[in-house]
């Protein structure tokens, strides 16, 4: 039985790396900014709901 391990971008030969790799850094910055936006949007609304609460 062998093992054998996916090789990532740094396996690449001549060490340049895959041109799809940029296409999903690509992806996972707008995944990270369509999830993040409504996140930080729903925390600053909640605080400011938690500071009139508290001060009246």
């Amino acid at each position: 039985m062998s093992h054998t391990a996916a090789a990532g971008p740094e396996d690449t030969a001549g060490g340049r790396s895959d041109p799809s790799a940029g296409v999903q850094k690509m992806l996972l910055g707008v995944g990270w900014t369509l999830v993040s936006v409504p996140l930080l949007y729903g925390l600053v609304q909640t605080l400011r709901r938690v500071v009139t609460l508290f001060t009246g």
